[in-house]
C-alpha cells in the first residue's frame, strides 16, 4: 500500500510530505483546488511520461518519492527478475531535471520507465474517469472475465504458443516465396554449377597450370639452355667437372703437408661432389625435357577454362571459385529439398495449431464458465445502486482465427430497464450509470487480484443522495482487503472514509500553492459541512455533517 508520497517543486506544489493510513481515505477539496496535480504527481512515481512545463521552478528539478508498503504482494519475483534490490518498504523516486530529461528509481536503483511502469501498475490501479470509457473495450471486458475465470496460467502458456506459431507460420512463408523463385533459379543454377564442378578446381592448381604452361611453351630454350650447361660441365678438354677432378687430385697431394691444406682438400671435395651432382640434375632435366604439343593444349584450355570462370563470376582466384560453388550446391539442394522442407514445416505448423486449439478451448470453457457468476455479481450490486432493472447479456462465440488472448468473441450487451433493447454499454448507459458499473466491476475484482491500493477519481460523478452512500459502502468493504482512495466532491462518500485529507490552495507572497492535510474530526465536520451547504456554515449543515460521520 502506500504509506508515503513527497512532492518537490511540482505545478501549484512547492512542496508536500504526506503520509497515508490503510483501509479506506478519501480526499475532498474545492474545484480547482489541485487534486488533479496530485494525482499527476502520483502517475509520474507509477511510470507515466513527464512534461517539462509541471516544473513549478523551471530552475530546479522536480522530484516526487512514493514508499510503498509492499511485503505481502507476491513482487519479490519481479524485484528478482529486473535484478532490483526487493525492501519490503520500497521506495519509488522520480525526477524530472530543468533540461527536460527524466530518471526513475527504485530503491535507488535507476530503471526505465517501463520497468517503473510495469511495478506500478502492479502497486496502484487508478481509476480516472477516462477509465470509465474503457467499460466499452473488449479488452477490458476480457480482462474482467478472465479474473473471474482465473485463466492467467493458460493465458501466458497460450501467448507464448502463439508467438512460436506465429514464428513457424512465417517461416513456412518464406519457405514456400523462397520455393517460387527457387523454381525459376534452380536450371541456371544448375548450369552454373556443373560448370564450375567439371572445372578443375582446388586450391594452387592455377598456379601449377602455369608454371607447367611457363615451361611447355618454352620448351626448346630449355633445352638448349640444359645442353649448354652439360656440356660446360662434361667436355673433355675444359669441362668443368674434369677440371674440378684434377684440382681434387692436387689438393689430395697437398693435405700431406699440414692441418691447414687438409681443410682446403676436403672443401675441394665438396665442392665436386655438389658440382658433380649438379651435373647429373642438368643431365635428368634435358632427358627428360620434350616439346610436347598437345600437352601444351591440354594445359592451356584447362588455364584458359578457370580465366574464363573467374571473368564470368567477376573473381579473381581460385578460393573464390569454390566458395561460390558451395553457394550454388546449398541452393541447388535447398531447391531440391525444398518440398520436403515446407512439408516438414507444415505438420509442425499443424502441431502447434493443434496445441493452440487445444488452450484456447479450456480458456474459452473457463470464460463461459465465469459469465453466469459475472452476470450475477454485476446485476445484484447494480441494484443495491439504483439499478434494480440492470441486466447483462455476456455470450462468447467462436472466432476463426487466433488472437493474441484466444479464439474467442465477446459480447457485451446491456439493458438499464425493462423493455428496453440490450446495447452496447458505450451507447445505451448514462455517465452516472456507467460510474455505477465500473465501481461494481472493481469492487468485484478486488476479490480475485492481490492489488495493494485501488484509487478512484470522483467515480461517483453523476449520482448523488443515497447511491452515493451505497457507492461509499461498496468502497469501504473493498477495504477492507486493500487500501482504497476516494477522491470526491460527495460528503456521503467521504464521510465514510477512515481517513479524510483535503487538497486546498494557499496564497503566499502573492504566489499560490497547492497543499493538502489530514482532517481532525471536528475538521472534518466543517469540511463535510461546506460540502453540502456551502461556506456560510448553517447549524443544519453541521448537524447533518455530524449525522453523516456517525
Amino acid at each position: 500500500m502506500l504509506s508515503n508520497l513527497s512532492i518537490k517543486n511540482y505545478a501549484l506544489i512547492d512542496r508536500l510530505n504526506v503520509s497515508f493510513g490503510p483501509k479506506f481515505t478519501c480526499i475532498t477539496g474545492e474545484t480547482g483546488a489541485g487534486k488533479s496535480i496530485l494525482l499527476g504527481g502520483l502517475s509520474l512515481v507509477l511510470g507515466k511520461r513527464a512534461d517539462l512545463s509541471s516544473l513549478r521552478n523551471k530552475e530546479e528539478k522536480c522530484v516526487i518519492e512514493g514508499e510503498f508498503l509492499i511485503n505481502n504482494y507476491g513482487l519479490k519475483s519481479f524485484f528478482d527478475k529486473n535484478d532490483l534490490d526487493y525492501e519490503g518498504t520500497t521506495i519509488i523516486r522520480r525526477e524530472i531535471l530543468p533540461s527536460g530529461k527524466s530518471r526513475a528509481f527504485i530503491n535507488d536503483t535507476p530503471v526505465t520507465l517501463d520497468i517503473l511502469s510495469q511495478l506500478g501498475d502492479r502497486l496502484i490501479d487508478v481509476h480516472s474517469q477516462n477509465q470509465t470509457l474503457r467499460l466499452a473495450e473488449n479488452d477490458f471486458q476480457f480482462k474482467v472475465i478472465d479474473s473471474l475465470g482465473g485463466t492467467k496460467v493458460l493465458l501466458n502458456e497460450y501467448v507464448n504458443y502463439l508467438k512460436i506459431y506465429r514464428n513457424t507460420s512465417k517461416e513456412l512463408s518464406q519457405l514456400i516465396e523462397f520455393q517460387g523463385k527457387a523454381i525459376k533459379e534452380h536450371e541456371y543454377n544448375s548450369f552454373l554449377l556443373k560448370e564450375l564442378s567439371v572445372a578443375p578446381l582446388h586450391e594452387g592448381i592455377q598456379e601449377q597450370l602455369e608454371e607447367q604452361y611457363q615451361q611447355l611453351s618454352n620448351a626448346e630454350t630449355i633445352i638448349e639452355y640444359l645442353s649448354k650447361g652439360d656440356q660446360l660441365l662434361r667436355d673433355e678438354n675444359v669441362g668443368i667437372l674434369n677440371l674440378l677432378l684434377e684440382l681434387k687430385q692436387v689438393s689430395l697431394k697437398l693435405s700431406n703437408f699440414g692441418n691447414a691444406y687438409e681443410s682446403l682438400s676436403q672443401r675441394i671435395q665438396s665442392v665436386h661432389i655438389e658440382v658433380d651432382d649438379i651435373g647429373e640434375e642438368l643431365r635428368t632435366q634435358l632427358e627428360n625435357a620434350d616439346l610436347n604439343p598437345r600437352v601444351l593444349e591440354e594445359v592451356n584450355t584447362k588455364l584458359q577454362l578457370l580465366y574464363d570462370l573467374q571473368k564470368k563470376h567477376g573473381v579473381q582466384s581460385i578460393s573464390d571459385l569454390l566458395k561460390i560453388k558451395s553457394e550454388l550446391n546449398d541452393k541447388v539442394d535447398a531447391s531440391e529439398n525444398i518440398e520436403e522442407t515446407i512439408e516438414k514445416k507444415r505438420k509442425e505448423l499443424t502441431s502447434q495449431e493443434f496445441k493452440l486449439e487445444e488452450i484456447a478451448s479450456s480458456i474459452s470453457l473457463k470464460r463461459k464458465k465465469a459469465i453466469p457468476n459475472l452476470k450475477a455479481q454485476l446485476e445484484d450490486k447494480l441494484s443495491m445502486l439504483g439499478m434494480p432493472s440492470a441486466c447483462f447479456k455476456i455470450s462468447l462465440s467462436s472466432s476463426k482465427e487466433f488472437k493474441t488472448n484466444g479464439k474467442d468473441e465477446l459480447s457485451f450487451l446491456f439493458s438499464a430497464n425493462k423493455g428496453v433493447d440490450f446495447g452496447l454499454l458505450k451507447k445505451v448507459a448514462s455517465g452516472g450509470e456507467l460510474s455505477r458499473i465500473m465501481l461494481v466491476i472493481k469492487s468485484i475484482l478486488a476479490n480475485y487480484e492481490n492489488l495493494p491500493t485501488m484509487m478512484f477519481d470522483e467515480i461517483d460523478t453523476g449520482v448523488s443522495g443515497e447511491i452515493s452512500n451505497r457507492m461509499a459502502d461498496i468502497m469501504g468493504v473493498m477495504s477492507q482487503n486493500m487500501q482504497v482512495f476516494a477522491i470526491t466532491h460527495l460528503p456521503q462518500v467521504a464521510s465514510k472514509g477512515n481517513h479524510h485529507f483535503k487538497v486546498y490552495k494557499e496564497d503566499k507572497d502573492n504566489v499560490t500553492h497547492t497543499n493538502m492535510k489530514e482532517l481532525s474530526h471536528d475538521e472534518r465536520v466543517v469540511e463535510l459541512a461546506e460540502m453540502l451547504g456551502g461556506k456560510d456554515l448553517s447549524d443544519s449543515a453541521l448537524a447533518h455533517a455530524r449525522q453523516l460521520l456517525n
